[in-house]
């Protein structure tokens, strides 16, 4: 009986020093990648035992947050532009700058069958979702394809911009608009017709992590999202990786 409890004592102790030595990592994620951070946190929980608390908005918005002192220990950003500055100003730590997702735009709707991109000089719609394009790098994207098609002028009658990409996302999934050029990942399970928009009509959304504050549990975060298995988890979600 004593040797019993012994046993019990030590695995104890053993639980309450790996509980001692489990962090949580603070990150701020842009809100088109709302969706993978969840499996990636889950990961990063079972391979190293620190939790992830994540918060989500657009890019510019967490930018304004970081640059007022926001306590985000990692930057998940949708451009490499934010966290240039940041590493810039000495506000990120220089060195830890890297792009771990590339986002893929598409034109997405539930209902209106969509063949090429013709389908928005063609087709009859009242609104057409794009994100806000002076805070999210989806909404410039989104711009700049417009531009490309020589439809910017003509459709800003009919343009509801959302705050962010997840809004976005929102409004054509409501019917609230009856298309939207929206993130490949939002909408890979998703019901509906999209178009994938080809890369090279609009700049590389190169999405970039950099660290603000010298952690441990940061650091272990970053090489995690590095790692092969964070790799696969992203790819699955409807990204390209460097």
């Amino acid at each position: 009986m004593p040797k019993a409890k012994g046993f019990v004592l030590c695995w104890l102790l053993l639980i309450l020093n790996l509980t001692a030595q489990a962090g949580e990592v603070r990150i701020a994620v842009a809100s088109n990648f709302a969706e993978v951070t969840r499996p990636l946190g889950q990961e990063f929980m079972q391979t190293t035992g620190h939790r992830v608390i994540a918060s989500h908005a657009s890019t510019g918005k967490l930018y304004a947050q970081i640059v007022n002192g926001a306590p985000f220990e990692i930057f998940l950003a949708a451009d490499r532009d934010r966290p240039q500055k940041l590493e810039a100003d000495q506000i990120a730590i220089k060195g830890t700058r890297f792009t771990y997702a590339v986002g893929q735009l598409v034109l997405w709707s539930r209902t209106v069958p969509l063949e090429s991109e013709a389908a928005l000089a063609e087709l009859q719609f009242d609104h057409l979702a794009i994100a806000n394009e002076k805070f999210a790098p989806y909404g410039r994207a989104a711009m700049e394809y417009l531009g490309h098609l020589g439809l910017w002028e003509e459709v800003q009658p009919k343009l509801v911009r959302g705050e962010n990409i997840g809004q976005t996302f929102q409004f054509v999934h409501s019917g609230s608009a009856g298309l939207g050029l929206v993130a490949r990942g939002q909408v890979m399970d998703r019901e509906g017709f999209t178009y994938a928009i080809p890369p090279d009509l609009y700049a590389a959304i190169d999405q970039q992590a950099v660290m603000l504050k010298e952690s441990k549990t940061a650091r272990a975060f970053l090489a995690f999202l590095r790692s092969g298995k964070a790799q696969r988890i992203i790819k699955s979600h409807g990204y390209r990786t460097p």
